[in-house]
This record gives structure tokens, C-alpha cells and sequence, in this order.
């Protein structure tokens, strides 16, 4: 593969000035709106006239996001487990601490600064709104990881390797050096990359109208042609790679030890438009479409066995935990699915958002207990218990985080629509320090 070196860094900022002057005095005696604040260049501290439009200031929480410097991870040729967790019944589901079924859930009453997540806030330690990334005793920021120039749409830990791999709207594969954290060479593809998987030693990436590989052991590379348009999804099982297209067909290839190559095995046809997720679990490949819909195939006929309506909006998330299925929509909805008698999936629980729901991914806590992740379309990741969804808080972003990978050892990774990835890790509540 052809390798360039880092010779970029840094991304343009979001600045999007919304809000008072910190500290502005809430009760004027004049009564008045300020109208330096209305132009957005107010700098009086504190301003005699109103910052009316903001909410009163909440409890200022402690500063957990840890913040680039000095910190760097290390990936033990592992990719952990992601979305397994320990059981629960359906009659445990969304039962949690301030959460019923289909009722309101808990959420936290305090939001990060603005301008903060925007990287324009002056007033620092001054500041009357947190400065952190994530709302939560659970988890802790390791470092920010920037380079890319557009969405990031794939994150990848390939067996055997000491890389990071990340892949953007912006053409190009990343590789982050796991024990220093900086950027050791990029892939220029050329094209949009939609997506990126990694299975034991090999790198699978999504491209417009077929699939690139590299074995990151032996250095061989190859392109698997045959999809049309965007490849949005890759998934893996019973020995063979499935491609979701644009085109709303699913591409099936089975590695040949022969050849030491892959050779076309299948081609699924149902959907109505482009499939956009793809996840793999008990024998089963279950796939999310811009028709709403949730197909699953049998992965001994490849046949499609089932299809499942409930969604009302793109369904762009399906998620494999202990035996349920969970899927997320555009709807705003997360959906948990469970076999009856018969085999069938039926919706067991339905757990309404605020936002659109565009990615899942699911790992263990510090405590080794399931935690679900949803990224949302407002700009954040909610955290959740499972089967309880009682919240665990929330990370900020300064805008949508359409990549999330687990990681080894408590470790996972989000990558946002600015192209800023960022390195997370599960810790004891309250062994943080501030």
C-alpha cells in the first residue's frame, strides 16, 4: 500500500456563538436585551443588560475529560468484546432508576459550554458552564486524535497490529501509532471511504463500488469489485465477508486458502433501497435499509428468513446483545427484539429519543457490566445500562459521531463529522480525579 507521511494536522473549527456573556447578571434593573449580545460581540464581564436566551446556569460539575497531553493507549492485538453483556429478560428492559417502559427516561440537567466544545470559550476556569466532552463519573477522555478533514465513517484495530485505523469522507486511511498517539502515515484512496472492519489480520474498507483489503501481516492487498455505488456496511461470519451497497444489495465473498484471496460467493437481493448497517450473531446476518426495514438471512442458505417493519425512518444501527437484537433509527427510537416460539423476532422494548439514533455499540464497564452506547444526531452519545437503560451520561461532540469502535482493556473510540477522533476509557465511578 502507498504510504505518505503526516504532513497535516489540525481541523477547522465549528464556531457557533450562542449564548450570554458567563456571568452576566440574570435579574437587569433595566430590563433590557443587550444589543452587543444580539451582534455576538459582547465583552463586558459582567454586562449590565440581559443574555436572556440561555437557561439559568446549573451546578457546575466537575471537569472529567482528561484533555490531550501525555496520554497515549495500547492495543494488545485485541478487539474485546463489543455489544455482549450478561442476560436480562424482556421484563427487565428499560426498567432502570427513572425509566419505564415507553415512559420518560432520567437525563442530565446540565450541558458542557458551547463555546468550550466549539474550542472558543475565553473565560477558561472562569467560565459558568463545564468544560469537559462527556457528562459522566464512568468514563474519562485520553486524548484527541486530529487529521482527518471530513466525517469520519470507520475505526479499526486489526489483530497483530500496533496501528489504528481510521477512515473519513475525506478519501484517506489513517494509522495512529498506538503507543505514541500520533498519526504515522495515511492511505490516500481517492474516494469516500463509507465504511472500515477489521478481522484477526485483515483490513476491509468500504469504498464507491468495491471493497479494498490489506492483510496487515503478510502486506498483501487487494480490491473486491462487484458492488454499485457506496459500500456503507461490512460484516463478517461463517467465513465469509458481506458488503451493504448503495444499490440495496448485499455481496457475500468467501477467502480462498488457495488463492489466499477472495472470491465471490452470493449476492442477497430484498432490499427496496441502500443498506447501510450489517451486524452478524447466532448464525444469523441481519441487515438496516433506508426502507425502514430489518432483514435476516440465514447464514447457512443465505436466504432471508424474516422482515421486520417496526421502524418508521431509515434504520441505521443493528446491534447483537446476549440473544436480542437491537436496532436504531432516524425515527428516534431504539428497538430491542427478541425471538418468540416460533423463531421470529418481535419487539419487546421501545426506548424513545429526543434525536434521530444513527450508530449502536456495546462493551462492558470497569465493573464488567453491559453499557450501551447510541450515538444521536444532536451532536452526542448517550450511555446506557443494560437491560435497564438507566443513563450513565453523555458525551459531547461538535457534531455527529458516526464511528464508534471498541477497544481492548476498557478502551473505545468515537469519531466525529469535524474528523476529530477521540480515545475513551471505562474507569471505577469515583477514581477520578479532577
Amino acid at each position: 500500500m502507498d504510504l505518505e507521511t503526516n504532513g497535516r494536522f489540525g481541523n477547522k473549527r465549528v464556531h457557533n456563538r450562542l449564548g450570554p456573556a458567563h456571568g452576566a447578571a440574570s435579574s437587569s434593573t433595566s430590563g433590557k436585551v443587550c444589543i452587543h449580545w444580539r451582534a455576538g460581540r459582547c465583552h463586558r464581564f459582567p454586562c449590565p443588560y440581559l443574555h436572556s436566551e440561555l437557561p439559568e446556569a446549573t451546578t457546575k460539575r466537575p471537569n472529567h475529560s482528561g484533555g490531550p497531553g501525555g496520554h497515549v493507549w495500547r492495543n494488545p492485538n485485541s478487539g474485546g468484546e463489543g455489544g455482549r453483556g450478561g442476560g436480562g429478560g424482556p421484563s427487565k428492559w428499560g426498567r432502570g432508576p427513572g425509566s419505564a417502559d415507553g415512559g420518560p427516561r432520567h437525563k442530565p440537567a446540565d450541558r458542557p459550554c458551547k463555546f468550550f466544545l466549539s474550542g472558543d470559550c475565553s473565560y477558561g476556569e472562569k467560565c459558568r458552564y463545564p468544560h469537559t466532552y462527556c457528562m459522566s463519573d464512568s468514563i474519562t477522555l485520553l486524548t484527541q486524535l486530529q487529521g482527518h478533514e471530513k466525517v469520519v465513517t470507520g475505526i479499526a484495530l486489526p489483530t497483530g497490529s500496533d496501528k489504528l485505523y481510521s477512515g473519513s469522507k475525506d478519501g484517506t486511511v489513517r494509522m495512529w501509532d498506538c503507543q505514541t498517539g500520533q498519526c504515522a502515515g495515511v492511505i490516500n484512496m481517492g474516494r469516500e471511504i463509507g465504511c472500515m472492519i477489521s478481522e484477526g489480520p485483515w483490513l476491509f474498507v468500504g469504498i464507491p463500488d468495491a471493497v479494498k483489503v490489506w492483510n496487515m501481516q503478510t502486506q498483501a492487498e487487494m480490491t473486491l469489485t462487484g458492488p454499485t455505488g457506496q459500500v456503507y456496511a461490512l460484516a463478517v461470519g461463517n467465513e465469509l465477508l458481506f458488503a451493504a451497497t448503495q444499490d440495496g444489495r448485499i455481496l457475500a465473498w468467501r477467502f480462498s486458502a488457495a488463492t489466499n484471496g477472495f472470491e465471490p460467493a452470493a449476492s442477497l437481493a430484498g432490499h427496496q433501497l441502500a443498506v447501510v448497517s450489517l451486524v452478524v450473531g447466532a448464525m444469523r446476518l441481519y441487515s438496516g435499509s433506508m426502507d425502514k426495514t430489518i432483514r435476516v438471512w440465514d447464514l447457512a442458505t443465505l436466504q432471508c428468513i424474516q422482515t421486520l417493519s417496526d421502524h418508521t425512518s431509515v434504520v441505521m444501527s443493528v446491534l447483537c446483545w446476549d440473544q436480542f437484537l437491537l436496532s436504531c433509527s432516524l425515527d428516534q427510537t431504539i428497538k430491542v427484539w427478541a425471538a418468540t416460539e416460533t423463531g421470529s423476532l418481535e419487539v419487546t422494548y421501545t426506548h424513545k429519543e429526543e434525536h434521530g439514533a444513527l450508530a449502536l455499540s456495546g462493551m462492558p464497564d470497569a465493573q464488567s457490566k453491559p453499557v450501551l452506547l447510541c450515538s444521536l444526531n444532536d451532536n452526542t452519545v448517550r450511555l446506557y445500562d443494560l437491560p435497564s437503560f438507566s443513563d450513565r451520561g453523555r458525551i459531547f461532540s461538535k457534531q455527529e459521531i458516526r464511528a464508534i469502535q471498541i477497544g481492548p482493556g476498557g478502551l473505545f473510540f468515537t469519531g466525529d463529522g469535524t474528523g476529530e477522533l477521540k480515545v475513551w476509557q471505562w474507569v471505577i465511578e469515583g477514581s477520578q480525579t479532577k
